[in-house]
């Protein structure tokens, strides 16, 4: 930084054979008497030492020496003065540079050092060299700080001592010198000081240790000036760092921003904002003081799957709470993204009902690969990958698949794909959106692990999957106020493929989502669920439209609520298959779901269409523990016939077991009929009879039998033919008629009259 060259500035005085007029005897202020003819100056031609210069005769006690130009005094420079002198006869003076602080309007800046240390000659003849610095800033090794304030100076020298003595002066010379000060200033500890070398192939790790623990001592931050730095060592740098240079780094290595822990800091350390990510994930989870990764809202273009293991590189294991926070990711096109099919013979047992045996071709199957077969579930996938016995571990067991067939394996290509850990438990991902353009899927979890948090999320437009579990990596994972929009919003609903979320633990909650035009979204295969306020709509712009499943509850014994849900065009699906024998035996039957508060919404659907629908997989099994109540039924552009349906592709429920249902306070709008357990019927008998049949049939949800009178109340006087009152109490016959869903009324006489009776479906407990 040189003031004279980059600002235009003239700092050096003239020379003095230019002539004396312009050096003042006193200050140097306009109109102070000069030298020009003065008795005790005179200009020398041709010194030996010096060429031209002055000779003075010291007549006073501070003989001054001073330039009338002024030299500029500007923030953050500094000024060096140097004077060559040497003594010709007399006495031996001394000598000192000084200066006349000027201010704005040419005032006289008071209060500040206007002289330099003092340097005494001692000997006729010899050269000595006197220099001061002159600058705004009070830093070592300035003599004269004079602040903002000042902003000229007329520069010189004085003369001390015993008058007589007679020296000569070479020209007075001023530099700008701001550069030697810059380190200071600036704050900052380049590595290149402490041996970094910046070629790219030149192991630079050592130098950048030293470089950041004289940075961090001196509360300086640290400069990674320009370059190519090669790391081949854990690196952890304590002080802030700066980077105009980048890093190289082998995977296995790991670099610690410790200070200013952000993306942006890894991205402008490697120069790439996929690697930058990588090795900010991989200083996460190897203990950088922080908890979080802040990506300060910065978008990070994705050309392939991220392996978030095989980033970190040293862990497969982790269990200590850690989040990815409030950034982007943006999928670019590529073939990386294509997923992987490989189709294999296996053979299936149902007495090892999550392992797949003798498999084909199975070195090519990788672990997240969904199954396809005959007798396979929705959202089945392969856990683990055993090469050496030919096995392959699966998610979930297979409905009806004994035997051996070919399955087809397809591996989807996931945005941040954490299957390689082994176990991860409380990772989170907090206001991060993925873009995934209809290119990749979203979010692949570890095979294993707990509490995994996706909160305040995006995952838009995903090409397979938003979130897939293939394993228990989903353990009382939350996803809490996300929004999700699939890529297929314009295609029929029964033509969609894109699958939002499954899982296959238990304690999940999933609460204020919002989800777009998905086939499902969600395929739920464990138990303890909570879904608390989402919006999932799943129409299209089909007239009397197929609609699909909404939630498929595959697991029989839910114990799982549904409360305050908007559940937009799709329904309710419960089955079991899950399970490798899907007949009842001695497990566990459908119950444990509580279906409180929720709005139920269809339009331009088929009459058909319902809401609430169980599909057993296998034969003899019934409900046992259900509450529907307080929720809303409305279509608009239509009606339909029902809002509870039993799909019997496979079986039929059992309706002589039901236990515990409870259907009551929904309201219904265009739909056919209404549905409650236990229902009141009112029931006019106008001919006398001694048996009134009782139809609550429509009523009662999922087909059931009228197991149960609960109470029979009389709506007037029961009468005889010929209008005698009958006060006898009828006995009651429930499960008549060919479809048992009848009741009847049994008196000793004949009677005639309005009741009203209240039926169930069920058995309470």
């Amino acid at each position: 930084m040189n003031k004279a060259i980059t600002d235009g500035l003239v700092l050096m005085p003239p020379a003095f054979e230019n002539g004396l007029g312009v050096w003042s005897s006193e200050d140097g202020t306009p109109g102070s008497p000069t030298y020009e003819g003065a008795p005790n100056a005179a200009l020398v031609l041709a010194d030996q030492d010096f060429g031209s210069c002055i000779e003075m005769v010291k007549t006073a006690a501070t003989q001054k020496l001073r330039y009338m130009g002024e030299t500029p005094i500007l923030p953050g420079c500094y000024l060096r003065v140097t004077a060559r002198v040497k003594a010709i006869s007399g006495n031996l003076p001394s000598v000192r540079i000084a200066a006349w602080a000027g201010a704005a309007g040419n005032a006289h800046l008071a209060g500040v050092v206007e002289t330099g240390a003092s340097l005494a000659l001692t000997a006729y003849g010899k050269v000595e060299t006197v220099q001061a610095i002159i600058g705004t800033g009070a830093r070592q090794g300035v003599d004269m700080a004079w602040g903002t304030a000042a902003i000229f100076g007329h520069v010189g020298l004085d003369l001390t001592g015993t008058n007589g003595g007679v020296v000569r002066i070479d020209d007075i010379e001023v530099e700008d010198i701001t550069s030697a000060f810059l380190r200071t200033m600036m704050d900052w500890v380049d590595v290149r000081d402490y041996g970094a070398k910046g070629d790219g192939v030149t192991n630079d790790a050592a130098a950048f240790e030293a470089a950041d623990a004289s940075a961090f001592a001196a509360g300086r931050s640290l400069l990674v000036s320009a370059g190519t730095y090669l790391l081949d060592a854990d690196v952890t740098l304590e002080a802030p760092v700066r980077f105009e240079g980048k890093l190289s780094m082998p995977v296995n290595r790991r670099l610690a921003i410790t200070r200013n822990y952000t993306l942006d800091a890894y991205v402008d350390a490697f120069g790439d904002e996929e690697q930058g990510f990588r090795k900010a994930f991989q200083a996460l989870i190897n203990f950088t003081d922080h908890d979080s990764l802040d990506m300060g809202g910065r978008r990070v273009n994705v050309t392939a799957p991220i392996d978030m293991q095989a980033a970190v590189s040293n862990k497969t294991t982790f269990f200590t709470r850690r989040v990815i926070r409030n950034g982007q990711f943006e999928v670019e096109a590529g073939p990386a993204w294509d997923p992987v099919v490989v189709t294999s013979l296996a053979t299936y047992s149902v007495s090892n009902d999550t392992q797949l045996t003798a498999v084909a071709n199975i070195a090519n199957i990788a672990p997240g690969s969904l199954v396809e077969g005959n007798g396979v579930g929705r959202e089945v996938y392969v856990t683990a990958v055993n090469i050496g016995a030919g096995t392959l571990t699966l998610s979930k067991p297979l409905y009806d698949a004994a035997g051996t067939q070919t399955f087809t394996f397809t591996r989807f290509k996931y945005v941040l794909d954490f299957s390689g850990f082994s176990a991860l438990d409380k990772m989170s991902l907090a206001e991060v959106e993925i873009q995934c353009n209809g290119l990749a899927s979203g979010i692949l979890l570890p095979p294993s692990g707990k509490n995994f948090l996706i909160r305040d999320c995006a995952i838009n437009q995903p090409r397979n999957r938003g979130i897939t579990s293939h394993g228990d990596g989903c353990q009382g994972m939350e996803i809490d106020r996300c929004q999700f929009l699939s890529a297929e919003v314009s295609v029929p609903a029964q033509d969609r493929v894109s699958i939002l979320f499954n899982t296959n633990a238990n304690d999940v909650k999933v609460r204020e989502c919002r989800a777009v035009r998905f086939r499902h979204f969600g395929v739920i295969g464990g138990n303890n669920n909570l879904f608390i306020g989402n919006h999932f709509f799943q129409g299209d712009n089909q007239s009397n439209g197929v609609r699909l499943a909404g939630l498929v509850l595959a697991g029989s014994n839910l114990s799982t609520t549904l409360t305050g849900n908007y559940i937009d065009n799709c329904f309710l699906e419960m089955t079991n298959e899950y399970e490798a024998d899907p007949g009842f035996a001695n497990q566990f039957s459908f119950g444990g779901l509580t279906i409180t508060g929720n709005t139920f919404v269809a339009s331009d659907v088929a009459s058909w269409f319902s809401w609430i629908v169980f599909k057993p997989f296998g034969a003899g099994h019934f409900i046992d523990g259900l509450s529907i109540t307080g929720n809303s039924f409305k279509v608009f552009n239509g009606s339909i016939d029902r809002v509870d349906k039993v799909d019997t592709t496979f079986a039929a429920l059992d309706n002589s077991r039901m236990v515990n249902v409870l259907v009551q306070g929904n309201t219904f709008r265009s739909v056919g009929q209404p549905i409650a357990n236990p229902v009141t019927i009112e029931h006019n008998q106008a001919t006398a009879a001694t048996t009134w049949t009782v139809n609550p049939s429509a009523f009662l949800p999922f087909g059931g039998w009228a197991r149960n009178v609960e109470a029979i109340v009389a709506e007037g006087m029961i009468t005889g033919n010929s209008g005698e009152r009958r006060s006898d109490m009828p006995f009651v016959n429930v499960e008549q008629g060919a479809a048992k869903q009848q009741v009847t009324l049994n008196w000793a006489a004949v009677s005639k009259g309005r009741v009203h009776v209240r039926v169930r479906m069920d058995n309470p407990n």
